[in-house]
């Protein structure tokens, strides 16, 4: 989970998850999004994102696809949902006291 957080802290590899969020996309693709930014610099954002267990990766010929693993952000939207529940029970029992 803290590999998965440390991740999507950043907006570019926000950002690249937005692009294979609904399919494969080649590196080379990723890339021409970020038009500031070098290649390698968004190779190593691709990188973060399959060690973190948020994207896969898949060779087709001299290619590398990317698509997203929902399943990769599971731990910390469960953590997340915990603190967002916790918060909204407080509230709740604060107004019904009221």
């Amino acid at each position: 989970m803290d590999d998965a957080l440390r991740a999507v802290a950043d907006p570019t590899r926000r950002a690249i998850m937005e692009l294979v969020r609904d399919g494969e996309r080649s590196a080379g693709e990723l890339a021409g999004h970020f038009p500031a930014m070098s290649r390698p610099a968004v190779s190593q954002h691709l990188k973060v994102l399959v060690e973190a267990g948020l994207v896969d990766v898949r060779r087709d010929g001299n290619r590398r696809l990317y698509a997203l693993r929902p399943e990769g952000l599971a731990d910390a939207a469960g953590f997340i949902e915990r603190m967002w529940s916790v918060q909204l029970r407080r509230l709740k029992e604060a107004v019904e006291k009221e």
